[in-house]
């Protein structure tokens, strides 16, 4: 059980960290500003190259990898495990 809390732990710190960078340099317009991290992505992904396009989608993949993630590790497959060994038991 502890490989699995670690492993989500690392999820979640590595992806929330690859998050937080992006959505500084996308989301936030200025460091006046009270909005910071929750504006909409500064390049509009219409007018952006490649490179910011690619950084936005990466953002986006990393918001949901550090939520899912560590859910899989701290959730799913305990369950999965629970409920295999239960119905090794019944059928035993």
């Amino acid at each position: 059980m502890a490989d699995e809390f670690i492993k989500g732990l690392g999820i979640f710190t590595g992806a929330g960290l690859g998050w937080l960078t992006l959505a500084g340099w996308y989301r936030t317009p200025g460091f006046e500003s009270t909005r910071q991290l929750v504006s909409p992505a500064s390049p509009s992904p219409a007018s952006a190259d490649m490179f910011n396009l690619l950084g936005i989608m990466l953002m986006d993949v990393l918001f949901w990898f550090a939520l899912l993630g560590p859910l899989a590790f701290w959730i799913v497959l305990p369950a999965v495990r629970q409920a295999r060994k239960a119905m090794e038991n019944r059928s035993a």
